[in-house]
């Protein structure tokens, strides 16, 4: 066992020591192996991992410099910063099993959008922050400026605006502590969020300009170079659930390869997977690992894990052991 540990640690090395519990350990022990060789880190938020409150250890991860780059759904892009402002507000559904189609309505007319157990409240957390955004947005377009999604938050967070609101410890938004190390972030397919969809309704009012939000091809080519010249000395890939979130960077090392014929490119030197999605019925998300060698994404002897459970229990157990908890 681990002596420089703290307690969370400890316990996992004791009795962690078979099947998807033992898997926690391996992929952890190697995560922080992979980091001490000097491989950089990417981690992916899929799910309702923000809304999960994952922030509160995640922030501390991001500030320990233990991630250098982050893959979100648009969804969590938003939703840490919505519970930073109106934590609050968000009630708690514990009998959400038991819910009937009426009871889903009658959330609905109080303005509290559902995720599993969790509603967030629509006037405290999407309204609050439409009225901020839309003045970055538009003075970004004012000026012949162009930014990412992420980097749109950014601006909103450091400006000081949202501070007002905050109903959270700052210290427990991993947002925050991703403005604060300007971390380098890509946000797939962010135009299914609700401020992706609050910026295209700006646009079919002809208020905003499309061109104004930099696109997910922009992304890709961000992310093409940040990978050349940062997989040196390796890069990991740690993701939580499935989805667009993962796929999406997973994909640039074959591009890089494949496609642009750059056929020194490394390969993706770590991969971990939290996922309940079985392995079935040709799913992106329920695919083992091993799949992803042959679409040129990891080497034969790539460490690769995969834990099938719930990545809320899972996550925040693993970061405890890169934080010596």
């Amino acid at each position: 066992m681990t002596t420089n540990k703290g307690a969370i640690s400890q316990f996992i090395e004791k009795y962690y020591l078979h099947f998807n519990a033992a898997s926690v350990v391996d992929a952890a022990k190697e995560y922080e192996s992979q980091l001490a060789k000097g491989s950089k880190m990417l981690v992916s938020l899929a799910g309702a991992m923000s809304t999960a409150e994952l922030g509160k250890i995640f922030a501390e991860v991001i500030r320990q410099d233990k991630v250098q780059i982050i893959s979100c759904t648009g969804a969590n892009l938003e939703e840490d910063v919505m519970n930073l402002v109106a934590h609050s507000h968000y009630k708690r559904v514990p009998n959400y099993r038991d819910l009937t189609p009426q009871d889903e309505w009658d959330l609905l007319e109080k303005g509290l959008n559902r995720v599993t157990d969790t509603c967030i409240p629509e006037e405290e957390a999407f309204r609050r922050l439409q009225e901020h955004i839309f003045k970055i947005w538009k003075d970004a377009e004012a000026a012949g400026e162009r930014f990412f999604p992420h980097e749109f938050m950014y601006k909103l967070l450091l400006s000081g605006v949202l501070d007002q609101y905050h109903e959270i410890d700052p210290k427990n938004s991993w947002m925050i502590a991703a403005a604060e190390a300007n971390l380098p972030m890509v946000v797939p397919g962010w135009e299914d969020s609700t401020m992706g969809n609050i910026f295209a309704s700006y646009v079919l009012k002809g208020e905003l300009k499309a061109s104004t939000m930099k696109s997910g091809i922009e992304y890709m080519t961000f992310l093409a170079d940040w990978y050349t010249e940062n997989s040196k000395d390796g890069i990991g890939f740690f993701q939580i659930g499935g989805g667009i979130a993962g796929d999406f960077p997973i994909c640039v090392v074959p591009m890089l390869y494949q496609d642009l014929e750059r056929t020194d490119t490394p390969f993706w030197s770590y991969f971990c997977q939290i996922s309940d999605s079985t392995t079935s019925y040709g799913s992106y998300s329920g695919a083992v690992p091993n799949e992803k060698i042959t679409w040129g994404k990891l080497d034969i002897n790539t460490p690769k894990y995969i834990i099938e459970s719930d990545a809320t229990i899972v996550a925040p157990l693993i970061f405890a052991y890169l934080l010596d908890m």
